[in-house]
């Protein structure tokens, strides 16, 4: 008798040729079924099993449980339970065969105990009761005037919750065709009515008064059901007589109407439950909108969905927690990996999502934002670049290196300065997570393009990034990008807090540099900002050059006392390199022509940037000081000479670290900026050294100064001789493109007396006498004035006419000849 028990039962609480495995049972269950656990024997993923053990093969509870297993395979609807698997088996116990009918669901729990685990109170409770009986009055509206059939038990043990916080109805034993059109048959309607509870049975029902039940619409039974549930649901307990449902203390006041038509003496006159969810104001309310909303959200059409999602993360405060991430949460979800909900409905699936552990936040938000970085659409790569540091730590190294960062990085070369910020931005919390491979690869290329980018506040922040990210980087990588990309870019920067963050990164990075690159590269660079014109350069400026210099003194101290010291071993700071955010969200001084603005050039929290302006290109140099904010577009036009765009950077980083020669478009940027190692700078890099250098130059009113004191022809000359001073000052000294030329020391006269000029230099051009012109001649001549003006703005190579100045005339270039 064992033997066969065990082949028909299977072993590890399997059953034969039931591909799922029982668990542990539910404690209630409706009729003579058995609720169990179970998970399925391929993927283990939950399911719910339902049992039914006959006595005998005569039992007459064995043709009702395969009926309802026969109803619940053919009918589908979203608000009954889904059918699975089902079999029957034979056991042998004593000499009689019992027959078992098991028949597999989604995973559900009944309701009574889902009840007691959620513990609601309040308006959630009821707010949460109503959507359920929306739900359960859907399904019996289907039943009863759709498919004109009969449930013929509704009740509480007949209605179960899955995971999502549905409620669906089953127990479909009872459930009958209505047979409305013999008017005269008086045979029974229902074949197993008999298995209804009295207490739940309506009026004429428990009178077997088939006629009148004929007579009456399909709804009639089961709207009687319905108002015994809402009855068992409010009271807390289960019915037990049918005299109990006249008390209507803890039925709410505005489904009482309803309720008391529901269970009202005439069958005919009773509410139909499509007509209950349509008038009755118990089921107006946040929660059933709000889901409801979701459901029919592909008929909505873009303004709705809009405002509807950014209400919602208000909305989500006032819903229950447990409704929010279990119904919500996985509507939104489904909502923005189909495409049918727009990018503000990223910040309450992320907000919702807070609520979770770690683990469920890991299975049920991160597959669908790691699936929209794919996205094309620029509002849903804005929005997750700006909430990025609220499931950025989730993200595991695998995920950002292989899934996340090659969508991010088209961000880099994104035509819209805003999102090549947010891209830069969101690095310093993806950076740690990305692979050497990848880093050296192709994000130390971004970075290099973005430290030329055209946006002063792009190329100060990339400045910061890489100061932040140093510690993530290897050692071979670190001397080749670290003192390149703040010395010779930062520090020679026209934008005053592009150069205050290269200070400061310098600073912050000092752990990583020897003696001799302290001595050689980054003091004669640093001493040259103590002069510079912005007074918070300048401080910056000297704080850099003690540190340095007294990291040096204690190196030197350390060799004379004979003690062995290695050069290549970095220096050791005595400012806390550790809380590199602190100089990242700090701020500089800019100094304008007429008042004195602070520019916060730094990494800022993300949370303030989710109200900026799609349209800024800045965030990191917005002002934060005052009741104003300055974008870095208003910040750079206050800059006179603030350097040009600078396109198609080209310039490479020569070999990688793993020993394989890269070809030039695969280089990183910095190795050719080594300015001792190569004091003539490659073409791509002298042009970034020019367009660095003209903020710091004279100035255009000390141009028009000089040359509205001096003659025209002088001032030329004096230029040309200043440029060939200048190139001859650059191939012997490196740092000669960032001083500031030397001031005129002398006025020359307007007259030419007294004073020779050269006809013509090796390679200078033909200069013509000086003449005095007189106010008539130029009145008269209007025609040679104009051929003059032409000359005048070709030969400074300004690109514009200027009016002639009187007193002298132009200088005459080889060309005119």
């Amino acid at each position: 008798m064992l033997k066969f028990l065990k082949g028909v039962v299977g072993s590890g609480g399997g059953i034969k040729d039931l591909p799922y495995n029982l668990g542990e049972p539910y404690p209630s269950a409706w009729g003579a079924w058995t609720h169990y656990r179970g998970t399925s024997k391929d993927d283990n993923s939950p399911v719910s099993i339902f049992s039914f053990t006959a006595t005998n093969a005569q039992d007459g509870r064995l043709a009702a449980a395969r009926n309802g297993a026969k109803r619940l395979r053919t009918v589908r609807h979203p608000n009954i339970l889904a059918f699975l698997h089902g079999t029957e088996v034979e056991s042998m116990e004593g000499g009689v065969t019992k027959p078992t009918v098991y028949i597999v669901t989604e995973p559900v729990m009944p309701l009574a105990e889902k009840i007691k685990e959620l513990n609601l109170e309040g308006i959630q409770r009821e707010e949460y009761y109503a959507w359920g009986l929306h739900q359960v009055a859907k399904a019996v509206s289907f039943l009863n005037n759709d498919c004109k059939l009969v449930h013929g038990n509704v009740c509480l043990a007949s209605v179960v919750v899955t995971p999502t916080l549905d409620w669906k109805l089953h127990a479909l034993d009872v459930l009958s065709e209505f047979d409305g059109g013999s008017v005269e048959a008086t045979a029974p309607m229902f074949q197993y009515e008999w298995l209804v509870g009295t207490q739940y049975k309506a009026m004429e029902l428990a009178k077997n008064d088939w006629e009148t039940i004929r007579k009456s619409p399909p709804w009639a039974i089961d709207s009687w059901g319905i108002g015994c549930l809402i009855y068992e649901l409010f009271s807390g307990s289960k019915l037990t007589r049918t005299e109990e449902l006249r008390n209507t203390v803890t039925i709410p006041k505005n489904l009482l109407p309803d309720y008391q038509r529901l269970l009202g003496s005439v069958p005919s006159k009773r509410l139909n439950s499509s007509k209950l969810i349509d008038n009755s104001e118990f089921f107006q309310n946040k929660l059933v909108e709000t889901i409801q909303f979701m459901e029919i959200l592909n008929l909505k059409d873009s303004i709705e969905k809009e405002a509807f999602f950014r209400k919602l993360p208000n909305v989500a405060e006032q819903l229950p927690r447990q409704i929010a991430t279990r119904k919500l949460l996985p509507l939104l979800a489904s909502a923005l990996e189909f495409g049918s909900a727009s990018a503000p409905a990223l910040n309450p699936l992320l907000k919702m999502g807070s609520w979770l552990s770690n683990d469920e936040f890991t299975s049920k938000v991160l597959p669908t934002v790691v699936k929209l970085f794919a996205s094309s659409d620029r509002a849903i790569r804005v929005s997750l670049l700006q909430n990025i540091e609220s499931f950025g730590n989730n993200l595991s190294n695998q995920i950002v290196d292989e899934q996340v960062f090659p969508h991010i990085a088209s961000g880099f070369s994104d035509t819209s300065a805003f999102l090549r910020e947010l891209t830069l931005k969101s690095m310093l919390t993806l950076a740690p997570k990305l692979s050497q491979r990848t880093i050296t690869g192709s994000f130390l290329k971004h970075l290099s393009r973005l430290q030329v980018d055209e946006e002063p506040a792009i190329r100060t922040n990339t400045t910061i990034l890489i100061g932040n990210i140093a510690g993530h980087l290897n050692e071979a990588t670190r001397k080749r990008v670290l003192i390149n990309a703040f010395t010779v870019r930062a520090l020679r920067d026209g934008f005053s807090p592009a150069r205050g963050a290269g200070l400061m990164a310098l600073m912050a990075t000092s752990e990583y540099y020897d003696v001799t690159e302290v001595a050689s590269r980054i003091l004669p660079s640093v001493v040259v900002l103590i002069v510079d014109a912005d007074r918070d350069v300048r401080t910056k400026a000297f704080q850099a050059s003690e540190l340095f210099l007294k990291l040096v003194k204690q190196h030197q101290s350390k060799v004379d006392v004979g003690e062995t010291v290695d050069t290549s071993v970095g220096l050791t700071a005595t400012t806390n390199s550790s809380s590199l955010l602190g100089w990242a969200v700090s701020s500089f001084t800019l100094k304008t022509k007429g008042a004195d603005h602070t520019a916060s050039t730094m990494v800022s929290n993300v949370a303030t940037t989710r109200d900026h302006n799609s349209d800024s290109s800045s965030s990191f140099a917005s002002c934060i000081s005052g009741d104003s904010n300055i974008s870095s577009n208003s910040v750079v036009s206050n800059q006179p000479n603030e350097p040009a765009a600078i396109q198609n950077v080209s310039d490479g980083w020569g070999e990688l670290e793993n020993g394989n020669s890269a070809e030039d478009d695969d280089k990183d940027g910095w190795d050719d900026m080594g300015l001792i190692a190569e004091p003539v700078p490659p073409p791509s890099l002298a042009r970034i050294h020019a367009a660095q250098q003209r903020p710091i130059s004279t100035t255009k009113a000390q141009v028009l100064s000089s040359s509205s004191i001096t003659g025209g022809s002088d001032v030329d000359a004096t230029n040309a001789r200043r440029s060939s001073t200048v190139k001859q000052a650059r191939d012997d000294d490196p740092w000669a493109d960032i001083a500031a030329p030397a001031p005129l020391s002398s006025v020359r006269p307007l007259s030419n007396s007294g004073s020779s000029v050269p006809a013509r230099g090796l390679n200078g051009p033909r200069v013509r006498q000086a003449q005095h012109v007189s106010i008539e001649s130029v009145l008269g001549n209007t025609s040679e004035s104009a051929a003059n003006s032409g000359r005048m703005g070709s030969g400074r190579g300004r690109g514009r006419t200027t009016p002639m100045r009187l007193g002298a005339q132009r200088v005459s270039r080889p060309s005119d000849q």
